[in-house]
């Protein structure tokens, strides 16, 4: 449970920190980074930032989990990523100096760290450590989206499913997924209605459990096949 009355995280004691771009090779900055970011609670639904707003920084989850996704002509979501503890969140609309092309916002309470704009790019020129890891983040975001798109593209629904569901598993490690119908929708890129039939099949088949709106993976060696589309 997320302990609302308490919002600064310690740098130092962060769990999440260590499986973030501030990991233990940035331990000669923490006073830093200490002195320069401030913690907020977030409540489930509230935004992080939207989708036509200027960046001001970027958002370290400490606790809690995040959707970053965009809007089609006619306001239906399309989310493209789920973050999770440890994640940053923002940095790369801060390059281009273009307005957010996404929004974020927190999927159920969260704790979450800002850090100005300024004071990013000023550890970035500074810190060689986490100046390469930005840079290998950005390139594994541009393999994954090719992945994406092609899933997109080529993959039916059920394999799209299949595949959301594989990703989830990790981003909520290995514990049962709480996501609404309507955001794994969103995520897959698909009808609720159909989400829900495809989820009653999957159920039957012994893959997945459904627990009243959580999802537990009872096989993933066959939502791997199925995802593959086999």
């Amino acid at each position: 449970m997320l302990d609302k009355s308490h919002k600064h995280v310690s740098c130092a004691t962060c769990q999440a920190r260590k499986k973030s771009l501030f990991s233990a090779n940035f331990d000669e900055n923490l006073s830093h980074l200490e002195e320069h970011k401030s913690c907020s609670y977030f409540k489930k639904n509230q935004p992080l930032f939207i989708e036509g707003s200027f960046p001001r920084g970027v958002y370290c989850l400490n606790q809690g989990k995040v959707k970053v996704f965009a809007r089609g002509d006619e306001g239906k979501e399309q989310i493209i990523h789920i973050a999770k503890e440890g994640e940053i969140i923002g940095f790369r609309a801060m390059f281009s100096g273009d307005m957010y092309k996404v929004s974020a916002t927190a999927l159920e309470d969260a704790n979450i760290c800002f850090i100005s704009k300024d004071d990013f790019l000023d550890m970035i020129d500074t810190n060689p450590t986490l100046r390469n890891g930005i840079m290998r983040e950005l390139s594994k975001e541009l393999g994954d989206r090719a992945v994406f798109i092609t899933n997109m593209a080529q993959k039916s629904v059920r394999e799209r499913l299949a595949a959301a569901l594989i990703i989830l598993d990790d981003v909520y490690s290995g514990e049962q997924i709480n996501l609404t119908r309507e955001d794994l929708a969103n995520f897959v890129g698909t009808a609720t209605e159909t989400l829900i039939r495809l989820l009653k099949d999957l159920k039957e088949e012994g893959v997945i459990d459904i627990h009243t709106r959580k999802l537990e993976i009872i096989d993933k060696d066959k939502l791997m096949k199925i995802a593959g589309g086999r």
